[in-house]
């Protein structure tokens, strides 16, 4: 059950990624609404890193980051 609930936030991860390219769709409720959960976990990394960057890792640093719970798990 919590693997599955962790895959399904891998999902809004990435689909909160390939939305953040699509300027037509990022400003539709539902698209705010998957952006608003995937913000609750990629904000803390994005603070911890340098702001400089040429892109945002922090859904991948999350998702990375929820792979290694679930082999631990």
């Amino acid at each position: 059950m919590i693997r599955t609930i962790l895959d399904l936030y891998i999902l809004v991860l990435i689909v909160d990624v390939i939305i953040s390219y699509i300027p037509s769709v990022k400003y539709q409720p539902w698209a705010k609404t998957i952006h608003k959960v995937s913000e609750f976990t990629c904000k803390p990394v994005r603070q911890i890193l340098p702001p400089d960057l040429p892109m945002d890792p922090s859904p991948m640093i999350v998702i990375i980051g929820i792979n290694l719970l679930k082999l631990l798990w």
